[in-house]
């Protein structure tokens, strides 16, 4: 079966808020806003009409996502809409399209960022029960990021590479 993945340019419109799913994965949900322009010889540059999308990011994208984007900021954003229904309390049917994100990043056409890799989490961090997760960071702050901080959430599907990329303390002590 195949999917059908759009890309969406706009403006970060509301506050990232972070959450954790199960208590164990990391989400993250926010708005962005998408202004098509046009130029018409008379009158310049024309707005249509904004659309605004709410975003989900899962795992590894969604800290990152939380620690990065900020409300004003011009982003693009791929992923895959998704159309959610349900029926409310009095029977009426709703349902909301999200754009649940793959892959988040600023516009780099509008300015500039500094890039900081998330590395890999030690095998001897993995709980084999869940644990309460650290405080998000504050997202408020716009400080250039800490290069030694490293990422508290495994890699999701989309990572690079699996984890870990070197033998563990079991490994080794099985060898």
């Amino acid at each position: 079966m195949s999917e059908t993945y759009v890309t969406v340019q706009g403006w970060v419109g509301s506050k990232p808020q972070f959450r954790e799913v199960g208590g164990r994965t990391p989400q993250v949900t926010f708005r962005i806003g998408s202004t098509p322009r046009y130029f018409q010889a008379d009158q310049g540059w024309v707005d249509r009409p904004t659309t605004w999308f709410n975003v989900e990011c899962w795992r590894g994208l969604a800290q990152n996502t939380f620690e990065s984007v900020h409300v004003g900021q011009p982003v693009i954003i791929t992923g895959r809409l998704r159309t959610y229904e349900w029926t409310t309390d009095d029977g009426e049917r709703r349902s909301k399209v999200v754009l649940e994100a793959l892959s988040v990043g600023h516009d780099l056409s509008r300015g500039t960022t500094i890039f900081t890799k998330s590395a890999p989490r030690a095998e001897a961090a993995w709980p084999d029960t869940p644990t309460a997760a650290p405080a998000p960071a504050d997202s408020s702050s716009h400080s250039l990021p800490d290069p030694d901080l490293v990422a508290p959430f495994p890699p999701d599907e989309f990572a690079a590479t699996s984890l870990p990329l070197t033998p563990t303390t079991r490994e080794a002590e099985a060898a």
